[in-house]
């Protein structure tokens, strides 16, 4: 029986380099190593899990028989979102430790102030904290707004 505590839904992410990925993490967004297992032989990381801000995040290094990283695929279409105190501060310490700026931080309509940057093993993420409490009910009002100023102009 495992000593260590698991949440019911956790990410697992594939990265080259996964030693490096865990200094990263480290260093951009405070995350601590929980362990890792590696093969003596490679090095490379079979499996890791880093606590993050009281989550986990597991990953692993690429093997290509068993999974792929970002870099591989070409993109990921998916986005981690972490809230973090500040996002200006958090996506300049992000980008300090090696990230690549996608969004500048800025206001949004459902009531965070939010930004994005890429990590450098290929991941995305959304670094926002809250500025504004805002119902469902304003967050629909305010995103159809939003999307009739983004509207192209009618033919006529």
């Amino acid at each position: 029986m495992s000593t260590l505590a698991y949440p019911s839904f956790s990410p697992y992410i594939t990265v080259h380099d996964a030693s490096k990925a865990i200094a990263f993490y480290n260093a951009a967004f405070g995350a601590t190593e929980r362990f890792r297992l590696a093969d003596e032989s490679s090095g490379k990381i079979g499996h890791a899990e880093l606590d993050l801000q009281g989550s986990l995040l597991m990953l692993s290094d690429e093997n290509p028989a068993w999974n792929k990283s970002p870099q591989t695929l070409g993109g990921t279409p998916v986005k981690f979102c972490l809230m973090v105190e500040n996002a200006d501060a958090a996506i300049e310490k992000a980008v300090a430790a090696g990230a690549t700026p996608l969004m500048p931080a800025s206001d949004q309509f459902y009531g965070f102030r939010s930004g994005s940057v890429r990590d450098p093993f290929g991941h995305e993420w959304m670094l926002q904290h809250e500025i504004e409490k805002v119902s469902p009910e304003e967050m629909q009002k305010r995103w159809n707004d939003m999307l009739g100023k983004c509207q192209p102009p009618k033919e006529k």
